[in-house]
């Protein structure tokens, strides 16, 4: 049986292979899944996905499944423990944003009724279809996620410069850059023409 064509990017590391089949660029509605997805591209910076990936089951642990409300009421006490804790990221900034991100995002889903529903208007509600060649790099940024960097600074988050918004809206389906013969770029495609209906 001949090996899945995927994008280049997943060719070589198992974890972010399974990754790139099952959910990268997958659209994500749900308020807790983007948060994680956000906290993770976030503490990214400065190091591969897939070290980020393979601390994915700790992150979920240490972090309350990113249950939002419990991040938001993280104390001192709790910053002391999460640093001391091996299998996350063990970055002070990168935590305290993790805690600022979770307050900023109730308040998100007070004024505007969801996560979701905040951070979809940036791409009108609906994904946006790329069409990229193999071995042609998606950007590191877009008008879209400068858009959504600038919104979400103002609005308190923190580790959400430009390039780490643009990362996001790849992971959780806002843009599809499945790359042109990758055999999930048609499986994406089907599941944005369910929205659009």
């Amino acid at each position: 049986m001949p090996e899945k064509r995927r994008c280049s990017w997943a060719e070589h590391d198992l974890p972010e292979q399974r990754y790139h089949d099952r959910e990268w660029g997958v659209p994500s509605h749900r308020d807790r899944h983007l948060f994680e997805l956000l906290i993770l591209e976030g503490a990214q910076a400065g190091l591969s996905w897939s070290t980020i990936l393979r601390k994915r089951a700790a992150y979920r642990r240490a972090f309350d499944n990113f249950d939002i409300p419990k991040v938001a009421r993280f104390d001192a006490a709790k910053v002391r423990r999460l640093l001391a804790d091996a299998g996350i990221v063990r970055n002070r900034l990168k935590i305290k944003s993790a805690i600022a991100n979770a307050k900023a995002a109730l308040a998100i889903q007070r004024e505007h009724g969801s996560l979701s529903r905040y951070l979809w208007s940036f791409v009108g509600g609906k994904p946006i279809e790329h069409s990229r060649k193999r071995g042609v790099p998606a950007p590191d940024r877009t008008a879209d996620s400068d858009a959504m960097s600038k919104a979400l600074k103002e609005a308190g988050f923190t580790f959400v410069g430009s390039t780490i918004s643009y990362a996001f809206m790849q992971a959780v389906g806002m843009v599809n850059d499945h790359q042109i013969g990758c055999f999930r770029r048609k499986e994406i495609e089907a599941l944005s023409r369910g929205m659009r209906r």
